[in-house]
C-alpha cells in the first residue's frame, strides 16, 4: 500500500504541474498551502494511527 500511495501521489502531482504549465488552470500554491496546511497534520496523524506496529511489545 505504501508504494501505491507514492505512485499515485507522483502521478497526481505531475498531472497538476502539467496542467499549470499548459495553462489549463491557474493554481496559487502558496495560497493553497496557507489555507490547507492543517490537513497535512491530520493526514500524518491518521497515517501513523493506521500503520501497524511490528508486533514487538516490551
Amino acid at each position: 500500500m505504501k508504494g501505491n500511495f507514492a505512485a499515485i501521489a507522483l502521478v497526481v502531482i505531475g498531472a497538476v504541474a502539467l496542467g499549470v504549465n499548459l495553462d489549463l488552470f491557474e493554481l496559487d500554491l502558496v495560497a493553497l498551502i496557507r489555507k490547507w496546511w492543517p490537513l497535512a497534520l491530520i493526514a500524518l496523524g491518521i497515517g501513523l494511527f493506521l500503520t501497524p506496529d511490528d508486533g514487538k511489545h516490551r
